[in-house]
């Protein structure tokens, strides 16, 4: 139950009791309707529970019982009903509260007039009209001014939040560029030498080294990953291209540069997030690209699993890691780290007891 329900609740009851004890507290006659007096006093009370979700309603419903027991003998303020004024006020619902108020205002002189209440004089009648009119436009006021407060609060933290996200596209355009600036050039000069070495060597009719070829593929993927992440920043509603189905092309790709690597999927296949499909990805490609720079292995296996409510990642390599000597964790695993642990998955990341380095992760697909 949320707090507003609770406040609601204990302000509901504490009318209902104070309008209970003024009712029996009241010098009366005893008559037949008392039970309905002392229902409508309790009833009107307690409607204030409902009076956020509901105001509308909860203003007809005091605004009867009011009037039900005054009708049946009980001198006693319409409090429930000043409470319903301001709630629906400040919801927004003016109309609706000015004119319940104007029929209420007519309607309790006539409905004291027809209880008998009304014989202890004009002079007396007159200024506890114009008390109730006071406290109806003060209700109103209070309702009013609260809502404009809120109203307030609201654009001013709209405007904080439209600060912040401009002050982030500002930052992504800034960081763009400079990828752009820096990267763009000498990205393209590997990739247009290489492709250049390979065509030569491919026109004497000599062999082309497996280095050099694997150095062509890194060039032009290197230039889309480029393109990607730069696209990715100028505009934050792209989602980058690459995700579990491009994972086959990373394992050829090892394979191409001399690693054997092997693929296996498990699990049926469901629908997989778009910031987990991308995450699943990044784990594969860093992980291949480590075992390729330090691990010195000769064999990689890239194992998917898809399991009821989680996607699981697992890499393995048969490299010199050893349980003795772990290697240092580098930029590499830390990237691979603050992905997962952004998603709310788990990461594992050692030595295997057997040799070779394990790179495993749980990333978590359900939508909830």
């Amino acid at each position: 139950m949320s707090r507003a329900r609770i406040v609601d609740g204990v302000i509901a009851v504490g009318v209902a009791a104070a309008l209970l004890i003024a009712g029996l507290s009241a010098r009366r006659q005893p008559t037949d309707l008392d039970a309905l007096g002392y229902a409508a006093l309790v009833a009107g009370g307690l409607a204030l529970a409902t009076r956020r979700r509901a105001p509308v309603a909860v203003l007809a419903e005091t605004a009867v019982c009011a009037l039900a027991y005054q009708a049946a003998g009980f001198e006693v303020p319409v409090v429930a009903y000043l409470f319903a004024v301001y709630a629906a006020v400040r919801a927004g619902h003016r109309i609706a509260a000015v004119v319940a108020s104007v029929l209420m205002l007519v309607a309790v002189p006539l409905t004291l007039l027809a209880s008998g209440l009304h014989n202890t004089g004009e002079a007396f009648t007159q200024s506890r009209d114009v008390l109730q009119l006071a406290w109806l436009i003060a209700a109103g006021a209070a309702g009013e001014a609260l809502r404009q407060a809120e109203r307030r609060a609201d654009e001013a933290e709209r405007t904080r939040e439209e600060t912040a996200r401009r002050r982030a596209d500002e930052e992504r355009l800034h960081i763009a560029r400079e990828l752009h600036d820096s990267l763009t050039h000498q990205i393209s000069v590997i990739k247009v030498q290489a492709e250049a070495a390979v065509h030569l060597a491919r026109k004497r009719g000599e062999d082309v080294p497996a280095a050099l070829l694997a150095i062509r593929d890194a060039g032009r993927e290197a230039a889309r990953e480029l393109r990607a992440t730069l696209e990715a920043l100028r505009d934050d509603d792209k989602d980058p291209p690459h995700g579990l189905d491009d994972v086959p092309d990373l394992v050829r790709r090892a394979r191409t540069a001399g690693l054997d690597a092997q693929l296996t999927v498990e699990g049926r296949r469901d629908a997989v997030p778009a910031a987990v499909d991308r995450t699943a990805y990044r784990i594969v490609q860093e992980s291949l690209t480590n075992i390729a720079r330090h691990a010195a292995a000769a064999t990689a296996s890239v194992r998917i699993d898809h399991r009821p409510g989680a996607l699981v990642i697992r890499v393995d390599d048969d490299g010199r890691a050893t349980v003795d000597t772990a290697p240092e964790p580098g930029v590499g695993l830390l990237g691979m780290r603050e992905r997962v642990a952004a998603l709310g998955g788990r990461l594992e990341a050692a030595p295997r007891r057997e040799g070779g380095f394990r790179v495993q992760a749980e990333l978590p697909v359900d939508p909830a």
